[in-house]
């Protein structure tokens, strides 16, 4: 009589299987490889990053499919498993991960069932990313480290030497040192100036050279990475977020275009025309409402009760923010024709305003919601003009308030 074949499982000695099994945390393999992990969306794909849905996939499949007696069955999504907990299990874990993909390079329709459950055509390349940042993980925490250190180098000759020390002559190993590293260097531009005087040239084809390659695709991963945080519409969008992330945008794409001769053509062109294009996209529509937002917010109902709009008003005040920031970065933007239109509307809207509530609160001295008004008005005259124009606002506030 035929037995049945023995599940993995049961094929691994029992002495070496836990006594109970850890179970596993929600976050791809418990952090380990946080440092080098992107939001989506994700249009172009780098070698020294994987995006988080990608690994979280991939922390999925390896626990429940490949290593199933490592790892307790609710795996991808429970919170118990520690890192320390998992470092244990690593060793085993890419050991049967590989097996696993040389079993489906070796089968196609392997492969097209990896990609089905997945849900991704790119499937196995970005297993590959994961299981090296696995490899590398002790070392992703010290890229970091030297991140920061950067920071507080003064020499660029010092900064020089610091960069020949990353693993240049391995292009993967590289990739994932230089995007963990990049996510905490506050000045992009310096490693790129430290290291055309490395190269002695600012040419493309000199960074490839040298070894450097792999510092442009983290620039763009970067960059790219900054799409998700641009998310616009809606009363509860983080104007905050999507300020900061338009600034660290410009930060990285003028470290490239401010110095690198790129080639006509060149992927890293084509990757930063497309990021730029959709980070503009979605900029674009949120600019085009500043105006209108501030006249609604600082006009006084024509029918009815006269009442603040809260949530106008501060619709308007980060439109006016949003179109600060966006003055700021818009050499690396699309946006100059709707840019110039909306932020010269925005000025002549609040010049209009602050004159009709001030003579309002001429009027009226003691009407709270023409102060309110007049007061969001004058902090974003101050963000639209300068701080010395609303300190002249100011001065009007009390004078008129001082006539009655």
């Amino acid at each position: 009589m035929t037995q049945p074949a023995k599940s993995h499982a049961d094929a691994v000695p029992q002495a070496a299987r836990p006594a109970t099994r850890p179970v596993a945390s929600g976050r791809p393999f418990c952090g380990l490889i946080d440092p080098i992990l992107v939001e989506e969306p994700v249009l172009f794909a780098f070698p020294g990053s994987v995006e988080r849905e990608a690994a979280r996939a991939a922390w999925t499949w390896a626990a429940r499919d490949v290593c199933p007696h490592l790892v307790a069955a609710d795996a991808a999504s429970s919170e118990q498993l520690s890192a320390a907990d998992l470092e244990k299990l690593l060793p085993e874990m890419l050991a049967g991960m590989k097996a696993a993909l040389e079993r489906v390079d070796a089968d196609s329709e392997a492969l097209r069932r990896l990609r089905a459950q997945f849900g991704r055509d790119t499937a196995r390349e970005e297993i590959n990313v994961v299981m090296a940042a696995l490899r590398a993980r002790a070392l992703l925490p010290k890229a970091q480290g030297f991140g920061k250190a950067i920071n507080a180098m003064n020499d660029d000759a010092t900064l020089g030497a610091a960069l020949q020390s990353m693993p240049l002559q391995d292009p993967q190993m590289a990739a994932l040192m230089f995007q963990a590293a990049l996510g905490q260097v506050a000045n992009p531009t310096r490693l790129v100036t430290a290291i055309i005087k490395l190269a002695g040239s600012a040419d493309e084809a000199a960074f490839v050279r040298n070894g450097f390659a792999p510092l442009i695709d983290a620039y763009l991963a970067h960059a790219q990475n900054q799409l998700g945080h641009l998310q616009l519409s809606g009363p509860f969008a983080d104007i905050d977020l999507a300020c900061r992330s338009l600034d660290r945008f410009h930060r990285l794409v003028r470290a490239l275009t401010g110095y690198i001769e790129f080639a006509r053509g060149s992927r890293a062109t084509q990757v930063l025309a497309t990021i730029t294009k959709m980070v503009s996209d979605r900029v674009e529509p949120r600019l085009k409402e500043v105006a209108t937002d501030l006249n609604q917010a600082l006009r006084r109902p024509r029918e009815g009760h006269d009442r603040i709009d809260d949530d106008r008003l501060l619709s308007a005040i980060n439109g006016v923010y949003l179109l600060a920031t966006v003055r700021h970065c818009r050499a690396s933007l699309a946006l100059n024709a709707v840019f110039d239109q909306s932020w010269s509307q925005t000025g002549q809207a609040l010049e209009l305003h602050i004159q009709r509530n001030l003579e309002l609160l001429r009027q009226q001295p003691g009407d709270p919601l023409t102060g309110t008004r007049l007061d969001a008005a004058i902090k974003m005259a101050e963000v639209r003009f300068n701080p010395e124009y609303a300190d002249t606002l100011r001065r009007a506030r009390a004078a008129a308030e001082r006539r009655s």
